[in-house]
């Protein structure tokens, strides 16, 4: 549960492994106080988006830096990753995942969360709620923006003529 929600923020599988176990050092350290407010599962998601989310800004202040440093003739560009594998995905889908995960890249962070935690781990609006700290029906207005923001993005993808 914590590798996979990580791996699906991060979309590199060497990096969600060493943060699943940073995840685990850190709820290790800090169980005492864990207040039981919440289902302990509630709290171990709620840490791994965190530590996923953190990982990602740094990342994108990397990315930031070093193209910055490219432009002005210090350093090479970065590239992205041109290929994810979720272990969640068959075979018979893993074009259409990678599509899927890479445009979810491009959601805003509350969207790509919310929509990870219920398609890809399956958990309730519910349980979302209370892992991102926001009522219901937020997340339910996440949900239908992540989702019409996907159909834009992959409609050019899904169209008739391909």
């Amino acid at each position: 549960m914590v590798f996979n929600t990580v791996l699906s923020i991060v979309q590199d599988r060497q990096e969600a492994e060493d943060l699943s176990q940073e995840v685990f050092i850190q709820i290790y350290q800090s169980v005492k106080d864990f207040r039981g407010e919440a289902k302990l599962s509630t709290w171990m998601y709620r840490v791994a988006v965190t530590k996923a989310l953190d990982a990602e800004r740094k990342k994108k202040t990397k990315k930031r830096l070093a193209n910055l440093r490219s432009w002005i003739g210090l350093g090479e560009k970065e590239e992205n990753l041109a290929h994810f594998d979720h272990p969640g995905v068959t075979l018979d889908n893993k074009e259409r995942a990678a599509l899927l995960f890479r445009t979810l890249q491009q959601l805003p962070e509350n969207q790509r969360v919310a929509f990870t935690l219920i398609k890809a781990e399956g958990l309730s609006y519910e349980e979302t709620a209370a892992i991102m700290s926001l009522s219901v029906k937020a997340v339910e207005a996440l949900m239908h923006r992540a989702k019409e923001n996907l159909r834009q993005k992959l409609k050019h993808y899904y169209s008739p003529d391909k």
